[in-house]
This record gives structure tokens, C-alpha cells and sequence, in this order.
């Protein structure tokens, strides 16, 4: 076993922070199942009955998952706000009991302001939260004027005990989860080097399944990039840290991905295509042979056990001599030091362990790891130079603020006149169906609006919903005749899943919607209002409400799926465009831009794309030609994004390597591609455009001859032009499945 050697409890919080970055779903899932049971016991003590015991459950959980602004302070004042705001909402829906219409004409104004209050932020979406759930509660409970000063006692010791255990028990803090989201970082780059490990030694037979875990372990690394990214302004003081954070783990993300396409290309015998890291299903490349078993490769298994375990390495660690040795050699491999006598292929494996190394190193540093040099190589303190110049000139920008649409063009407006349409339609079919739990089908035609922007994104989430439900009203039948009267026995089985339920909504909104529907079958326990016909009308309801959400979001000021799709991929086409200007200027003796903050906001465009394609490319989507053209293309954007962050990377070094001089004849060559992704951009925003794409001879071809006296730019403008062919090779198979014409070659 490759781990033998760390200890049990260091691999199993290792696993922990790389299947749960930054512990947020734990901390959300303890955090909410504190409050519950600890406003359940405060109100047992004071001797209060089930059903202000459930509303103060169900109160509590609502204070807790509505708050999610990151500074303590801000969630202190939400959640004071968020007190009288809740309270204002029972008392309104126990007045509006007995009157039918205004109490449902009040509840379409509350749905409204609740989604249309999420244009103010955090704050504008949690007291949105806590209005229309309270309200939702006072309904589930069938809270009554004479009830009041109880009920209004229950949501005050809830919310207090939220508070408690929020700010005590359970407590949060912006640099901790930075912290954390570190860790996890590490350990899924440990995970994506032993992914590539077993690439490296799998057979033909075993490749495939070898290439799909590095491709798991390279997007799950990026997830965290990205998760660190938004992240960094909260959880650090200084700014130019955060910057220096960004850049560190930009760079070790580039270096893992860089090695796990070499190793692809030493294990074939053609050239290894970078959509093979980013297409789900892609072959590994023509002629995979059986795992050599020369010197070179035994060497090299040894070099990248190394750099995974200096990776795992605690950062505030000793470090010794033993470690210092392996660090010495990893990083000589950047200076052609000790390469073994292999292919070319196999080499290049070796100078990215080293890079790698140099990227690690970087980390290391950044994230406040002791820089002990007393066993320094020449190599390694060279390294330390190169790291310590690019930190003397990091720069903090001012970004400006994007222009918001305004009007019904707004997406919250939007999002809001949706989901009030909706839930009027909920309303009245929810009363044909039942004139006591007829809220069910409001309830979940809100909840498919939420984090939702398309028809397609309501229609899967529908349809998830209505899945999970099933299932849960078949575990809630098991399970309230398992429990019977007991009731902390119910009590404790809810709490379980409560905490599955945040647990598991990041994963699978269908678990999620299971573990809700089985614990409202134990609260209807609680309640004496359980019975089989009660589950099915939930089903029906839900089935109804989730319907009355896709009809409104298909009638009502719809975005369709396609029109979604293809803003955000304009906008992808846009950023990548800017990060390619932006980079390949830099490399050609232009002045320094900020190149990190262009290469996060691709990153940013790119995963809103891949989240608006999942209508597109669900299981149960009946149209499989458009569903595999949308993987394509997602792939091939992720493999044009991949060379666009090695040239910012690249081009970032500019300013502090002598080894890197910039080479005006850069500017020149990448001309077609600019060119290609503004023809592509323009087709997509207008598909009467009548723009082509630029096809012929390659980059280096482009480059022409030096000028007379101009140094040789060797190794590193050769990696530039390599990223630039791939770039131009893959921004050019976009035209096919975006239908885009190709311009005949010049004769």
C-alpha cells in the first residue's frame, strides 16, 4: 500500500477533506442538527407540546441553512433582522387562518418579494428564506390566533439556539473555511498524482478505467481551485496574500494537469489529445502498451510516489534531511538534471515531476509552510528565487463591476413574477386536491425556482424532486410504523435526516428530497396525522407543484434551455478570447495585465456553462445527438480554457525569469485564433452571422523568422507554441458543432 507508512487517523482526514472541501457540508449538517436539538430540548424542559415541539424544529432549521453570508458579523445581524421578520410571518398567516383568499393572495405577495428580495444579496435571500418558510410552518402546524404567544415563543428559542450554536457550538469562520478548503486542496492533488500513479501502471485492459479516475480527480481539483477562489477576499486580511494564495494553487493545478497529459502521451504512441483530461468516455491514445519495466519508469514511480507524499506533507511539518534530498532531485529535473536515458516522451514525464515539484514548493510557501533552506540544490534554490520574485510583483487590481440588466431583464425580477405565477396556479390546484395541505404544492413549486435559470434546469430539478419524494414517502411508511408514539425516538430518526439531507444536497438533489420526505412522514407521526393517503396526496402535491413551475417558467417571461446555453457560451467565448489577447501581448513584450483575475473569471463563466448544459446532457434527456454535442463541446471549451491558463501562467512569469524573454513574433501568430473565437462568439450570439473561422498551417509556422540579434528563445516559447497549436486546433473544432463556416484556405 502506497500510504502504509502515514498514520490511520492522517489518511482518513485526508480522505475526509478531499470528499467534503472545506468540511462545509459537515459543518452545515452539524450546525442545523444542533439547532434543532437543542431547541427541542430547551422547549421539552419547558413543558411544550409536539406541535410547538415540530415548529420549533422546523423554525430552527430554517434560521440556520437561510443564513449564508460568510462574515460572522453579518450572519449576527441577519439573523437579529431575520427574528422579527419571522415572527411577522406566523402572526400574518395565524390571522389570515380562517380567510382563504386574502390569506392566499398574501401568500403569492410574500413568495414574490421573498425571490424578488434576492437582487439585495445574502442578507435580501436569507430574510426571503425565513419569511416565506416560517409562514410555510405556521401552515404545517395550523397556527391559530389563540396559538400565537406560543408558537411566537418557540421561533424565539429556536432562532436563539441557532445563534447559539452558530456562533458557539458549531462556530464559523471566513479564514477557517479558507483553511480547510487548503487542506482539501492538497489532499485531491494527492488523490489526482495517485490517480496518474495507476495510469501509469495500468495495462490496456485497465487504461480506460485509469483515465476516467484522472479525469475525475483533475475536475474534483478544480472544483476546489474554485471554491478557494471565492473564498480568498473573506478568509484573508491582506490582499496581496489572497493574491498569492491564487496564484500558487493556479499554478500547482496547471502543473498536475500538465504531467497527467505527458504521462498520457509516454504511455501512447501518438500524440495524447488534452480533450482526452476533459471528455467523459474519450479513449486513451491509439497503441497503450503494458507498463514498462526499464530503470527510467521504475525511476519515475519512485519520483512520483515522492512528489505525492512531499504534496501530503503537513505544511507546518519538519522537514529533515530525507525530505530535502527528495525535493533537491524532483526539482533538478527542471534543469535537465539526472534525466534518464528514455524517449523523449518519458523525459518530458520527468520535467513535469519537477514542475510539479516547483509548484508544490510554491504552495508550500504560500500557505505558510516554514522555508527551511539549509539542504538547498543549486535547483532548488533557484526555484525559491523564481518564487520569491513573482512575489515582489504581485499587483492588486480594481475590478469593475459588470452592468446589471434592469427591469423584467433583471434575473430576480424575472425569477420572482415565475414563481408568484406558479404558486397561484399551485394554490387553487393545490385546494382541488386537499383544502388542508394544499401548501405542499406551493412549497415545491418555490423550491425548483432556486438556483434554477432556465426551463430545462426547472424540469430536471422537477422531476428530481418528484423522485426523491417517491422514495421517501416509501421509507416514510417503514418507518412510522417502525416508531410508532415514541416520540424522541422520531425526534432522533428526523435528526438523522436532517443531517443526511444537508449532508447530501450538494451531491444528489434526489437524496435530498428523500431524506425530507421521510422525516415529514415521522413529523406527521409526531402530529397524529399520519396515514398512507396523507404520503400520497405529498406526491400528488408534489407532482403538482412541480408542474406549476415548469408551466409558469415555460410561459411566463421564459429563458429557454438553448437561449440560457448560448449567452453563457458567448460569454465563455468572451473571457477565453480576453485571457488569450491578454497572455499572448504579455509574451510578446506588451505590458503586464492582470492576467490571474482574467484566467478566474473563464473559470467562473466556464462552470456556470457546464451547470446550465445538465438539462442537456441528463440520462433521461431523449435527444442523444444534442446531448453528446453538448458534452463535446463543454470538453472542448474545458481543454481551450486548460491552454489559456498555461499562457496567463507562462506569461505571468515574464517580468521575473531571465530564462523567459518575450518573443514579438507571438503577437503574429495568434492572430487566428483571436479572430476564430470572435467569429465563433459572433455566430453564437447571432446564428445569421455570417463571420468564418480562419483554418491552415500551424502556429509555429506563423512565427516567422527572428529578428537579426534576438536571443534564442528556446524551451519556453517552444511550450508557448505548443499551447497555442492546441488552442488553435481546439477553438477550430468548436465551428463543426456549432455549425460555424470554415473559410476556404487561401491557394
Amino acid at each position: 500500500m502506497r500510504a502504509a507508512g502515514r498514520p490511520v487517523r492522517t489518511r482518513l482526514r485526508d480522505r475526509v477533506a478531499a470528499s467534503d472541501p472545506g468540511l462545509l457540508r459537515l459543518a452545515a449538517g452539524l450546525r442545523t442538527v444542533g439547532a434543532i436539538a437543542l431547541a427541542v430540548a430547551v422547549l421539552a424542559v419547558l413543558g411544550s407540546d409536539v406541535t410547538h415541539l415540530v415548529a420549533g424544529a422546523m423554525a430552527a432549521m430554517v434560521a440556520t441553512f437561510a443564513i449564508r453570508e460568510k462574515q460572522r458579523a453579518g450572519q449576527a445581524v441577519t439573523l437579529a433582522v431575520g427574528l422579527p421578520v419571522g415572527l411577522a410571518s406566523m402572526t400574518l398567516a395565524a390571522l389570515l387562518h380562517r380567510h382563504v383568499v386574502a390569506g392566499d393572495l398574501f401568500f403569492v405577495a410574500l413568495i414574490f418579494c421573498a425571490v424578488y428580495g434576492r437582487r439585495f444579496g445574502d442578507r435580501g435571500t436569507a430574510l426571503g428564506l425565513i419569511g416565506f418558510q416560517i409562514y410555510f410552518v405556521s401552515l404545517f402546524v395550523g397556527a391559530t390566533v389563540p396559538d400565537l404567544p406560543e408558537l411566537c415563543g418557540a421561533v424565539a428559542v429556536a432562532f436563539a439556539c441557532s445563534a447559539l450554536v452558530r456562533f458557539a457550538v458549531v462556530p464559523e469562520t471566513p479564514a477557517g473555511v479558507l483553511d480547510r478548503l487548503r487542506e482539501a486542496f492538497r489532499a485531491r492533488l494527492a488523490q489526482l498524482l495517485s490517480a496518474q500513479l495507476d495510469l501509469l501502471d495500468a495495462g490496456p485492459r485497465e487504461a480506460d478505467r485509469a483515465l476516467e479516475r484522472v479525469r475525475e480527480g483533475t475536475a474534483r481539483l478544480h472544483e476546489t481551485a474554485l471554491m478557494i477562489q471565492g473564498r480568498l477576499a473573506e478568509g484573508t486580511a491582506d490582499e496581496a496574500v489572497a493574491r498569492l494564495v491564487q496564484r500558487r494553487v493556479a499554478d500547482a493545478e496547471i502543473a498536475a494537469e500538465r504531467l497527467g497529459l505527458s504521462l498520457l502521451a509516454a504511455r501512447g504512441t501518438e500524440r495524447a489529445d488534452t480533450l482526452a483530461l476533459h471528455l467523459p468516455g474519450a479513449p486513451v491514445p491509439s497503441g497503450w502498451r503494458h507498463p514498462a519495466r526499464d530503470e527510467a519508469s521504475v525511476t519515475l514511480r519512485r519520483d512520483l510516489e515522492a512528489l505525492r507524499l512531499l504534496v501530503l506533507r503537513p505544511v507546518d511539518g519538519a522537514t529533515g534531511t530525507a525530505l530535502a534530498h527528495v525535493r533537491n532531485r524532483l526539482l533538478g529535473y527542471r534543469d535537465e538534471e539526472n534525466l534518464p536515458d528514455a524517449s523523449p516522451a518519458v523525459q518530458d514525464v520527468f520535467r513535469r515531476v519537477g514542475e510539479a515539484a516547483r509548484a508544490v514548493l510554491g504552495l508550500r510557501i504560500a500557505l505558510g509552510g516554514a522555508p527551511d533552506e539549509s539542504d538547498d540544490s543549486p535547483a532548488t534554490t533557484r526555484s525559491r528565487e523564481e518564487l520569491d520574485a513573482e512575489d515582489a510583483v504581485l499587483d492588486a487590481g480594481d475590478e469593475e463591476p459588470p452592468e446589471e440588466p434592469t427591469g423584467l431583464r433583471r434575473p430576480t425580477t424575472r425569477a420572482a413574477v415565475q414563481v408568484a405565477v406558479g404558486s397561484a396556479l399551485a394554490i387553487v390546484g393545490g385546494e382541488l386536491l386537499s383544502r388542508d395541505r394544499w401548501y405542499w404544492a406551493v412549497l415545491t413549486c418555490w423550491i425548483v425556482f432556486l438556483n434554477t435559470a432556465s426551463t430545462g434546469e426547472i424540469l430536471v430539478k422537477g422531476y428530481r424532486r418528484l423522485l426523491g419524494t417517491v422514495l421517501g414517502v416509501l421509507a416514510g411508511i417503514v418507518l412510522a410504523g417502525a416508531v410508532g408514539r415514541h416520540t424522541f425516538t422520531a425526534f432522533a430518526l428526523v435528526l438523522l435526516f436532517v443531517f443526511a439531507m444537508f449532508y447530501s444536497a450538494p451531491l444528489s438533489y434526489t437524496l435530498m428530497s428523500f431524506f425530507v420526505t421521510a422525516a415529514l412522514g415521522l413529523l406527521y407521526t409526531l402530529l397524529h396525522t399520519y396515514s398512507l393517503s396523507v404520503l400520497v396526496l405529498r406526491i400528488e402535491e408534489t407532482a403538482l407543484g412541480a408542474a406549476c413551475g415548469v408551466i409558469a417558467a415555460a410561459f411566463v417571461l421564459p429563458v429557454r434551455t438553448d437561449r440560457r446555453t448560448d449567452e453563457l457560451l458567448a460569454t465563455v467565448l468572451e473571457r477565453l478570447g480576453d485571457v488569450t489577447r491578454s497572455a499572448v501581448e504579455q509574451l510578446s513584450g506588451g505590458p503586464p495585465v492582470d492576467l490571474l483575475d482574467q484566467a478566474r473569471d473563464l473559470d467562473q463563466a466556464l462552470a456556470d456553462l457546464r451547470a446550465a448544459t445538465q438539462p442537456l446532457i441528463h440520462p433521461v434527456t431523449p435527444l442523444r445527438a444534442r446531448r453528446e454535442t453538448a458534452r463535446y463541446v463543454v470538453a472542448l471549451l474545458e481543454t481551450c480554457a486548460y491552454h489559456a491558463r498555461s499562457l496567463a501562467a507562462t506569461a505571468e512569469l515574464l517580468p521575473t525569469h531571465p530564462a523567459i524573454a518575450a518573443d514579438p513574433r507571438l503577437r503574429r501568430a495568434a492572430g487566428r485564433i483571436a479572430h476564430n473565437i470572435e467569429a465563433i462568439a459572433a455566430h453564437v450570439t447571432d446564428e445569421h452571422a455570417g463571420a468564418e473561422i480562419e483554418t491552415g498551417p500551424s502556429i509555429a509556422s506563423l512565427l516567422g523568422p527572428a529578428a537579426p540579434g534576438a536571443p534564442r528563445y528556446g524551451r519556453v516559447t517552444d511550450r508557448v507554441l505548443r499551447h497555442l497549436q492546441r488552442l488553435d486546433e481546439g477553438v477550430a473544432g468548436l465551428a463543426r458543432p456549432l455549425g460555424v463556416p470554415v473559410a476556404a484556405p487561401d491557394k
